[in-house]
């Protein structure tokens, strides 16, 4: 008897039992210095992502994460703000995230890193997640001293990064592939 090979099949998605414990509000709206987040996943061909999932981590505004990794006792924590949430994407491949800027945090190398948003995204096909960065408009400064984005040499792949100003809020769309898709980091 000769036997085949198993066909291959994607895993998942398997999202709405994950988004029920962490929300994407890590701040309540009206939380001084809170910020509304919002974009779409999409496809290389700029079709919807309709049932991704979207992940944050992040330090807090002063600049110090929620974990025990980060001992730094110079910078305040914020009650009942953990830097981490989740949303899911729905059919138009919309998610959103209402959080606080984070402060700047220190580089490997020394110095500092610019406020950023540390993003994983999970969706249909993908075996592992993809990591990327939100970086803020108003860090111009900053972002150019940022030595992860500044190890982008192509500046239009750099852009694919900072999230622009909309309607009182901050938009990232992320592009899993194609002409203007966003940079991904190998973790």
């Amino acid at each position: 008897m000769r036997l085949l090979p198993t066909p291959s099949q994607t895993i998942g998605p398997f999202f709405a039992p994950l988004l029920e414990n962490f929300g994407s509000e890590l701040v309540a709206p009206d939380h001084a210095g809170a910020v509304r987040i919002t974009g779409r996943l999409l496809d290389g061909a700029e079709r919807p992502v309709a049932d991704g999932m979207i992940e944050i981590w992040q330090a807090n505004a002063a600049g110090r994460y929620a974990h025990p990794e980060d001992a730094r006792l110079d910078l305040p924590l914020e009650e009942a703000f953990g830097g981490f949430g989740r949303a899911g994407t729905n059919g138009t491949g919309f998610f959103e995230f209402v959080t606080v800027k984070p402060g700047p945090v220190p580089a490997r190398a020394g110095g500092a890193q610019a406020p950023h948003i540390v993003v994983s995204v999970f969706a249909r096909g993908l075996l592992k997640r993809l990591v990327t960065r939100i970086y803020f408009p108003d860090e111009e400064a900053a972002n150019d001293l940022d030595p992860v984005l500044s190890s982008i040499a192509n500046p239009e792949a750099r852009e694919t990064l900072v999230a622009r100003e909309e309607a009182g809020g901050l938009r990232f769309d992320i592009r899993l592939q194609g002409d203007r898709q966003t940079v991904f980091f190998a973790v």
